[in-house]
């Protein structure tokens, strides 16, 4: 099975793009969230960043607000 052809809700990893269509969150949103230190969803595959699909809906239910300059 090609790998475009997972359902995204079927991924463990997602692309910044995927994730952002997953989400409803921005890229560059997502992006500022995915640089702040101790990010609990992002993961690093050389030097391309990918998102935990699981982390990332952990931290959404636990967090109330997400702020465009932040990034949280």
């Amino acid at each position: 099975m090609s790998r475009d052809k997972i359902p995204v809700w079927e991924k463990l990893n997602l692309t910044i793009e995927e994730a952002s269509a997953y989400s409803g969150i921005g890229i560059c949103t997502l992006q500022k969230m995915a640089r702040q230190p101790g990010c609990p969803f992002v993961l690093y595959v050389g030097a391309k960043k990918m998102i935990k699909r699981k982390n990332l809906e952990k931290y959404l239910e636990e967090t109330k607000e997400i702020s465009a300059e932040s990034g949280q």
